[in-house]
């Protein structure tokens, strides 16, 4: 070690991991930071600079410039260490620097080439190269928003055993919506992670679009956090009805569940009902009211039986116009919400999202006319590939009007996978109560989760009957 007692690459890396262990910041166990400590400084050994790198910045509390310090990404982006995962940069930002770090709040300074979210082969885990953007504590209930950046907080109570968040940790982020500034006109909200010139009308834009889109399986949700500010006007008030068919007498279905359960019949909401409440008291259900209070269920469980105290005066559902779907939490505690119109409005691909929605928020979850869009272009997919992947096993070769040309027989065989099942998920909407899923939260699935409800919107199947039956897949016709 040298005369100053700072070590440098070239010391043992028990001396490193020995100083480096006196400036951590006692959040997380003396096992488990040694264990972090060692793993990083082996890694760092082969590349002496980068490992000076750490020492200065760790040692200098980050007050001199320092390079990059990186590791190789793993597959899914996370960090093992003590049995536990979690993205590396987070990890070590707060052993050294924020021991309460919720892994959405941090941010990459400018100067950093490789830090985690530009999704190179290699991650850069000094904690000086990023910077927390927000200050732990805020109670977002009385915040008045602004568009100074993203609010990055979980909202759930807590009687989750802690250990199970830590090492829950995925690459992903959760995308919250609190509630907007209230104005004279019914308002949705636009996106403050972008400029007032790159705001979109749209409720749902993320600024982290850099994100890339995986599988939309239940263990891959995309999940991933940002705040809505201002107001925009309304829609534009009219459009002529997608389809001249009678609107059905009930506008949607509403089931409840309790983990993998269903409880209760499932509740009917006429037409005549455009606003309709889903909340946990007791009185009895019927016309624009959803009480699950009282439903009995002789599996529920102690954890289930808690949430659902905080249920309380739960969302308020509105359908708008031909079909469209607004929500409004009512509850003290924030909904978690599955909503592909949210998922392609935040640039991710359909299933794919978590949507954290705040008390008092108001945000459209629905959108008939794109739903309409992505239905009949699925639809039409999925035709134009069954007819190119049957011509394919006949040995003939696709022709121009197939998808993609001569395209690979896997993509044909995906795209011809598309079945009712799938185009159905386009008119559902899932809400989790109280409780989160996906990779923020140790529930990966909201299956896991202790009450949620699953919204089937008439409407839209009706649509999709009809798209079904003016889009048959043909059979292939051979070439000459």
């Amino acid at each position: 070690m040298s005369i100053t007692n700072t070590p440098t690459s070239n010391d043992a890396c028990l001396s490193i991991v020995h100083s480096l262990m006196c400036h951590r910041q006692g959040g997380e166990s003396e096992s488990f930071a040694k264990r972090a400590i060692e793993s990083l400084v082996k890694k760092l050994k082969e590349k002496k600079d980068e490992l000076d790198s750490l020492i200065t910045a760790i040692t200098t509390n980050g007050a001199h410039p320092s390079k990059c310090v990186t590791i190789q990404r793993t597959l899914d982006g996370r960090l093992q260490v003590a049995g536990r995962k979690g993205f590396p940069h987070v990890v070590y930002a707060r052993l050294w620097r924020w021991p309460d770090l919720h892994k959405n709040e941090l941010k990459h300074v400018k100067y950093c080439q490789y830090a985690f979210d530009l999704k190179c082969d290699n991650v850069c885990v000094n904690p000086y190269h990023y910077e927390r953007v927000v200050s732990p504590g805020i109670d977002l209930s009385g915040l008045t928003l602004s568009s100074s950046g993203p609010l990055l907080v979980k909202d759930e109570y807590d009687y989750d055993n802690q250990q199970s968040h830590s090492s829950s940790e995925s690459h992903l982020q959760t995308i919250q919506h609190p509630p907007s500034r209230p104005g004279p006109q019914e308002t949705f909200s636009t996106p403050a992670l972008l400029p007032p010139s790159e705001g979109s009308s749209s409720a749902s834009t993320s600024a982290f679009s850099t994100i890339t889109a995986g599988p939309s399986s239940e263990m891959h949700y995309k999940i991933y956090n940002y705040v809505l500010t201002g107001s925009v006007t309304n829609e534009i008030a009219f459009q002529p009805p997608i389809s001249n068919h009678p609107a059905p007498e009930y506008w949607c279905s509403i089931a409840y569940f309790e983990m993998d359960v269903q409880v209760g019949e499932t509740f009917k909401v006429p037409s005549t009902c455009p606003i309709v409440t889903v909340d946990g008291y007791v009185d009895p259900s019927g016309g624009d009211r959803f009480c699950l209070g009282q439903l009995s269920n002789v599996h529920r469980t102690e954890n289930i039986e808690r949430a659902r105290l905080h249920i309380g005066k739960g969302v308020q559902l509105e359908c708008k116009g031909e079909g469209d779907v607004w929500v409004r939490c009512l509850s003290d505690h924030a909904v978690f919400v599955q909503s592909y119109y949210l998922d392609r409005e935040a640039g991710r691909a359909p299933g794919d999202a978590v949507h954290k929605i705040y008390p008092s928020a108001y945000i459209k979850v629905f959108d008939l006319r794109q739903c309409h869009r992505q239905m009949q272009q699925q639809a039409a997919t999925a035709q134009a590939a069954a007819a190119a992947q049957a011509a394919a096993v006949a040995g003939n070769i696709p022709g121009p009007g197939s998808v993609g040309g001569i395209a690979p027989a896997i993509s044909l065989s995906a795209a011809a996978g598309i079945g009712v099942d799938d185009l159905r998920r386009l008119c559902i909407l899932r809400m989790s109560f109280v409780k989160g899923w996906g990779p923020d939260y140790p529930r990966q699935s909201i299956k896991e989760t202790p009450c949620w409800i699953e919204i089937h919107l008439h409407r839209a199947l009706q649509l999709l009957d009809e798209v079904l039956h003016t889009m048959p897949i043909a059979d292939p016709q051979p070439l000459d």
